[in-house]
């Protein structure tokens, strides 16, 4: 049987053999997380990627966003908008990118807008039509730009199949 000051003698002897001190090993290296980029500064450079067409650098930044807060409905909005307006679009992963965001933030004005474009160009105006109502409901006065937009898209959308049903090309 072993006394207190056995067993304290092993625990020490233990602790010194195999580096059990309590204190940091030597070898341990601490990251600094001041030269990582943060989701905020990911979202500012794909926005600037956004504004000068560059799609591809603007999804990698926001997929980097994503990896690290997969709940931004903005960064999922932004990475639909960038895939959709690759060439050539990716329209199906660009929706799904609407609906995470619109998951997120059923009221995210420019998912809706993005989303019911999408779906035009998919010839969808039943679902475009479905976002602009949403936009109805949550711009309750003016100016809300997304309405506004999707419903001029809208418009083109059916001018544009009049006048391929009929040959003729109508005014906007």
């Amino acid at each position: 049987m072993m006394n207190k000051q056995s067993a304290l003698l092993l625990a020490c002897s233990f602790s010194a053999l195999f580096g059990f001190s309590g204190t940091t090993p030597a070898w341990a290296v601490d990251v600094p997380t001041s030269n990582l980029a943060s989701s905020a500064d990911r979202m500012q450079a794909a926005r600037a990627a956004i504004a000068s067409q560059e799609w591809l650098r603007a999804q990698i930044e926001l997929r980097a966003a994503l990896a690290d807060a997969p709940e931004l409905a903005d960064a999922h909005n932004l990475l639909g908008y960038a895939l959709r307006k690759q060439t050539p679009p990716d329209v199906n992963r660009a929706l799904f990118h609407y609906r995470q965001a619109l998951q997120i933030d059923p009221a995210h004005k420019g998912a809706h807008e993005y989303i019911g474009e999408a779906y035009l160009m998919l010839d969808r105006l039943d679902l475009a039509r479905q976002h602009l109502q949403a936009l109805e409901q949550l711009c309750q006065r003016p100016p809300c730009e997304e309405r506004d937009d999707l419903r001029a898209a809208i418009a083109a959308h059916v001018n544009k199949a009049a006048a391929a049903s009929t040959g003729a090309v109508r005014a906007p």
